[in-house]
């Protein structure tokens, strides 16, 4: 094989930075495909959790495979980072005001590791990142470690570096870790070759091998893809609103042509990577991704319009009680982040138009914005539905979609879902 000495392509221990909705389901999937895990994360609750075999997410079957490779002794949880042959980064990647790309988190990570680094060790970034995030991460390993070579600095680097984003859907994140193709962006041919030794481990998808700079914007590009698309159908959706029409029915009428595939509308788009990533390119682009930005702004503005219509149609009650249904992203999961539901609560709460009852099955307490906010509490849904004047479905979990349809008979009902059409 090109690039020298390969004595380390028989990975005996990874250690996964970041615990996460990302990282710890991938310690898992590693754990039980015989390899010896250490997972290395700041937060001291989130490691005692799991070296207890419990989780701290929501994720089908993850508890049963978490709890399965702790008891044999394949994954432990640490918060001071331990040796390994290989390095798995998968820390959050936010944004700061002005959508600015703050990648402090995964500088932090390189900072921990840094000093564990020996020759033919291997390090993969899998956070969704900028463009030229990885050659940056190489350049903080090298800054702490000069005596070592990177392969920023040559071919026959002692440390080795892959971008590697993951590409899962919450809810699916088992199965697709191991069935979904996955984009191997390796500094030199041998960082590549490496890091696909590592992942054939488990992976049943194809490994696809690139350049850093052209897997991360991959990963940028396939979220932007996919928030203009959404665009797309929360426009028709603020037409509709406008010409009185159903844009749920319009919707399903256009996509009986053979070549037409709208999305369906929402309130606004959540999660880490949709709601983000195309932030990322835009930053890197500002004068040539016109349209993703355009996308961007459509889909921030859906809250706003949500809320809007529930103006509009609480004018009619003195001190309304609205049942606000659902704060997680999507459906049947507890992910918060980005959330545009909890952006909507938020917004009614300032507007002070009345009492707010909020439903969300998957959480146990209000979030820390919503916590301190007057006249918003948290219910079951049988008790939010008694009381409510106004019904604001925001999130389609399979609880609501069953909901007994006589308890919604004489309110006030703004589903943004279209899930009770």
């Amino acid at each position: 094989m090109p690039g020298g000495s390969i004595e380390r392509m028989n990975f005996e221990t990874v250690s996964v930075v970041g615990l996460g909705y990302i990282g710890l389901p991938t310690a898992a999937i590693l754990a039980t495909h015989g390899l010896q895990v250490i997972g290395y994360d700041v937060n001291a609750s989130v490691v005692d959790t799991i070296n207890r075999g419990k989780i701290h997410i929501v994720e089908p079957e993850l508890d049963a495979v978490v709890s399965g490779v702790v008891s044999a002794g394949r994954l432990r949880a640490t918060h001071t980072p331990e040796r390994a042959d290989a390095y798995i980064i998968a820390v959050p990647t936010p944004f700061r005001d002005e959508h600015v790309p703050d990648i402090s988190y995964v500088e932090q990570a390189a900072q921990a590791i840094a000093p564990l680094l020996e020759k033919n060790a291997l390090v993969i970034l899998e956070s969704t990142s900028p463009v030229g995030t990885t050659q940056q991460l190489c350049k903080w390993l090298a800054e702490a470690r000069p005596e070592l070579r990177f392969p920023h600095q040559a071919e026959d680097a002692d440390v080795h570096v892959v971008y590697c984003p993951e590409r899962v859907l919450p809810g699916h994140v088992l199965h697709e870790l191991v069935y979904n193709d996955r984009i191997i962006g390796g500094m030199t041919p041998k960082c590549s070759e490496m890091a696909v030794t590592l992942y054939t481990r488990f992976l049943r998808g194809q490994c696809l091998v690139t350049d850093p700079r052209t897997a991360e914007m991959a990963k940028l590009t396939e979220n932007a893809f996919r928030d203009v698309n959404i665009a797309f159908a929360n426009e028709l959706s603020f037409i509709c609103d406008q010409l009185d029409i159903n844009v749920w029915e319009l919707i399903e009428l256009s996509n009986r042509h053979p070549r037409v595939k709208i999305l369906q509308p929402g309130p606004g788009v959540g999660g880490h990577c949709i709601a983000v990533d195309p932030w990322f390119i835009v930053h890197s682009a500002p004068k040539q991704s016109q349209m993703i930005r355009l996308a961007r702004e459509i889909n921030d503005r859906k809250p706003h319009h949500v809320v809007c219509r529930v103006k509009e149609r609480a004018r009619r009650f003195s001190q309304p009680v609205i049942a606000c249904l659902g704060l997680s992203y999507k459906p049947d999961i507890d992910d918060l982040r980005e959330s545009p539901a909890v952006e909507i609560v938020e917004l009614l709460s300032g507007e002070r138009i009345g009492s707010i009852v909020v439903v969300e099955p998957h959480v146990h307490e209000l979030p820390a914005r919503l916590r301190d906010l007057p006249d918003l509490e948290m219910a079951d849904l049988h008790t939010a539905l008694e009381r409510a004047d106004i019904v604001v479905l925001l999130v389609n979990h399979r609880q609501f979609k069953n909901v007994d349809r006589r308890l919604l008979m004489e309110k006030v009902v703004i589903d943004t879902r279209g899930l009770w059409r």
